[in-house]
């Protein structure tokens, strides 16, 4: 009977006699699967009703927050070939310590007392400063001497023209005088020779007026030369001031010439002055990096020119120090496709390697043994790998990191985002959106003002 019927029999039957009846019955297995059926899908509504964090993972390195904290290489300023180790690798030392000691291998510097006898030659070239300017001194002091003297020896001049012009003008009187006084006696010569003609004069008369005549004339020729003698004193009086101008001028331009020259040798002393000093200085200072000193206070890792005797290039690495104080910070590198949702002062929980841990990505509350940080620092430009680096450093008030951690270690971080339902996360991976990452702030728009001129 397939009991397909709406009017059952089942009551008015006695099943229980017949042994069919009971071998095709239903078991209560049925319905056993139901409930646990219908339990197990309301779990699994529950579970994607429940909230998840979205979050971003990145594995990354423990590192130094600050920069001067962070593992360095000490370089050798000058090269050198390696004398004595200080130190052993593992050791701490304080800023200042003596690490190794250097010597020199360059022959322009082999000399023990190159830095003393340099200063012998600033010595040297100072006094000769000196001379250069006591010498100027002196050549100022002729200059004005020869300018003094030029004054007087115009004065000299001048006056010898004076001198001159006053006696061409005595001598041009006297010539004119004669003159007249020969013009005089040669009318008087005429006259007495008329008259003696005549026989009103006699020839001693003639003879008289004659001989006063040629001495009038005589007088008159002996002026006129008197004349020209004055005025060729005159321009050889006025010659002799153009030549002592000349002279003087001369003699003052090359004094002059001396004092520049001199003055130029003095500058290139002390141009050789200034650059003796110099290298004097770089001496001294070059003797001071035969010995590495610490930069500050730290642990020796590692001897990279360990040898005795071996030489190390300028600028080339010799040992590597870890600082002692550190603060500690983990390097991350994050997609590009992630970097907007990474902000400064995000938290981002770590699993450090060494440390165990059982976490929930998506509930960090129910995790165990991570440590909490905050974003310190972004990069604006992507690094080598193709990712931007983040660095972030602990986290006011949260769990302290471990004080065994070393720089170094690798860590994994997983950046906190938005709290979504755990079924929106699932969707969101399968359709591959990126996380939620705006956030509800309010963002108060600006006030507009109305035109001046509106339509009402």
């Amino acid at each position: 009977m397939l009991n397909i019927s709406p009017n059952t029999i089942n009551q008015k039957l006695e099943s229980g006699r017949f042994n069919s009846f009971s071998k095709t019955s239903l078991s209560g297995a049925n319905q056993m699967f139901t409930r646990w059926l219908v339990g197990t899908m309301a779990l699994i509504v529950v579970i994607l009703l429940l909230p998840w964090t979205q979050n971003i993972q990145s594995k990354g390195k423990v590192t130094a927050l600050q920069p001067g904290q962070r593992p360095q290489s000490i370089q050798s300023t000058i090269a050198g070939r390696i004398e004595k180790w200080y130190v052993r690798e593992g050791q701490l030392v304080q800023k200042g310590d003596t690490i190794v000691h250097l010597s020199e291998i360059k022959s322009d510097y082999f000399d023990p007392d190159l830095v003393s006898r340099t200063e012998q030659q600033v010595d040297a070239k100072e006094g000769a400063i000196v001379s250069y300017s006591r010498k100027v001194g002196a050549l100022e002091d002729q200059i004005a001497a020869l300018k003094s003297e030029l004054e007087f020896k115009q004065q000299q001049l001048d006056n010898k023209i004076r001198q001159a012009e006053y006696k061409l003008a005595s001598g041009i009187a006297d010539m004119e005088q004669s003159y007249y006084q020969d013009s005089v006696a040669t009318v008087q010569y005429n006259r007495t020779a008329q008259l003696f003609e005549q026989g009103i004069k006699s020839r001693a008369d003639v003879e008289e007026k004659r001989l006063k005549m040629q001495e009038a004339r005589a007088k008159y020729t002996s002026s006129r030369n008197k004349v020209e003698e004055s005025r060729n004193e005159l321009a050889n009086a006025r010659l002799a001031l153009n030549t002592a101008q000349y002279e003087y001028n001369q003699k003052i331009a090359k004094a002059e010439s001396d004092k520049f020259s001199t003055l130029s040798a003095r500058y290139d002393a002390e141009g050789s002055v200034n650059k003796l000093r110099i290298q004097a200085s770089n001496y001294e200072q070059r003797s001071r990096f035969y010995y590495i000193l610490a930069p500050q206070g730290g642990y020796i890792t590692q001897a990279i020119k360990p040898g005795i005797g071996e030489t190390v290039k300028e600028g080339e690495d010799i040992v590597t120090v870890m600082p002692a104080d550190y603060e500690l910070a983990v390097e991350l590198y994050v997609k590009p496709m992630d970097l907007p949702l990474v902000r400064p002062g995000q938290e981002v929980r770590f699993i450090f390697d060494g440390w165990p841990a059982f976490i929930f990505s998506g509930w960090p509350g129910q995790s165990f043994g991570t440590y909490s940080g905050s974003v310190v620092a972004i990069d604006n430009m992507i690094s080598r790998n193709g990712q931007y680096r983040i660095l972030v450093g602990p986290r006011e008030g949260g769990k302290p990191w471990p004080d065994a951690l070393r720089v170094g270690s690798g860590a994994q971080g997983i950046a906190l985002l938005n709290n979504v339902p755990l079924w929106y996360e699932i969707w969101r991976k399968l359709n591959g959106f990126p996380p939620d990452y705006y956030t509800e702030e309010k963002v108060e728009l600006p006030k507009l003002k109305a035109p001046v001129k509106s339509i009402k």
